[in-house]
């Protein structure tokens, strides 16, 4: 993918279920990390989207592809694209690597709320600025 964030993480023992292997929920947390430290990168840490903008991020969809198994102590890339970015939410496209073969291949669409009423927000003009970056788009 182009315009990605991306970052690598080694798998861990609490990563794996009894056999070593990555358990399937797991994935999900990997991409939460890399869409926290993509925005911790940019500047705009979710605590700061919390305590200055009022805002937080719940999923609301998410669809992934289970291609090949990941294994403890694997050192994987996840990777983030924005496919969509609308007034109060944002389709992502995510991938977990390893060595340039895609394990699993992710589309997760993500709403902003506000922090105090957990009701639908806009989007702050920083934040949609930091995913813009990032967006990819369809030839």
């Amino acid at each position: 993918m182009t315009n990605v964030f991306s970052q690598s993480i080694e798998i861990d023992y609490a990563d794996t279920d009894a056999g070593g292997v990555v358990y399937h929920a797991n994935y999900l947390t990997l991409m939460e990390r890399t869409r926290s430290a993509c925005l911790r990168h940019a500047g705009l840490p979710v605590t700061v989207l919390r305590d200055q903008f009022n805002v937080v991020f719940v999923v609301t969809e998410s669809n992934l592809k289970y291609l090949q198994p990941a294994f403890l102590d694997d050192t994987l890339n996840i990777s983030i694209a924005v496919s969509a970015l609308r007034g109060a939410s944002i389709l992502c496209h995510q991938q977990v690597t390893r060595a340039e073969r895609v394990l699993v291949d992710a589309k997760i669409k993500i709403a902003t709320i506000a922090a105090d009423t957990f009701l639908p927000c806009k989007m702050p003009s920083e934040l949609r600025r930091v995913f813009a970056q990032y967006q990819i788009h369809s030839t």
